[in-house]
């Protein structure tokens, strides 16, 4: 049986079925969320499709099927993005019901991501020889530094921590599964070893920044179709 598969499509069913709420209206975002997402999605599949011929990590065949495209089997490919668009929708959930609030302390809002990037970078270095906890940590470092540079703003609003918050509480519940069933098994030699459970500490990482990206891009394109007047474009 295709596990992988089954909980893939589990993962997007709430939110597909309720992108039709009339305050989210999550269904015309469409083409915001489908030009974000794929360039993004481009790039964290190739750093998968690497990294399982690198060996950082590989998959059950038992629980996620023969049929595989560049080493990837089909639950794999479908993860990235069915789970931008579970989250985008958990961020445009949060925008529509709560009231939002900014910080206006962007100094201090930088000189954390600053030191929170440097120290991802210097553990990076320190352990060097651990593939995937190397490329987990750059990303985060990345997401940080670009956010930082191009729209600050996002670590400014509450929407965006009860993204990542809420987005965290779903990756334990799913990563969980995966990792403990287990259809996704880590080459002990490219992680530290540490578990929240059954879940490499890395995947926290990878996690908070491929995230952070969709998020990013999401936004960047959002902004770019409003100026172009097609944000609800159908």
């Amino acid at each position: 049986m295709n596990l992988y598969l089954i909980i893939t499509l589990l993962v997007v069913a709430g939110p597909l079925l309720l992108s039709f709420d009339r305050k989210v209206a999550f269904y015309k975002g469409w083409k915001q969320l489908g030009l974000s997402m794929l360039p993004i999605s481009a790039i964290y599949i190739l750093w998968d499709i690497l990294a399982t011929h690198s060996g950082h990590w590989s998959f059950s065949l038992k629980h996620s099927g023969g049929w595989k495209l560049f080493g990837l089997p089909l639950g794999e490919w479908l993860f990235f993005f069915v789970v931008p668009y579970a989250c985008i929708f958990i961020y445009e959930v949060v925008k529509a019901y709560f009231p939002q609030k900014k910080s206006t302390n962007i100094f201090q809002v930088r000189l954390w991501c600053g030191l929170i990037g440097l120290l991802c970078l210097l553990l990076a270095v320190v352990f060097r020889d651990q593939a995937y906890t190397v490329l987990a940590l750059v990303s985060l470092a990345l997401w940080l530094a670009f956010t930082v540079l191009v729209r600050p703003q996002l670590l400014l609003q509450t929407s965006t921590l009860w993204y990542m918050l809420l987005s965290a509480i779903a990756f334990l519940l799913v990563n969980g599964l995966l990792t403990g069933i287990p259809i996704v098994l880590y080459n002990p030699k490219a992680i530290w070893g540490i578990r929240i459970i059954t879940i490499p500490l890395e995947d926290l990482f990878y996690n908070i920044g491929m995230l952070g990206f969709f998020l990013l891009s999401y936004e960047l394109v959002g902004m770019r179709l409003q100026r172009k007047g097609g944000l609800n474009a159908s």
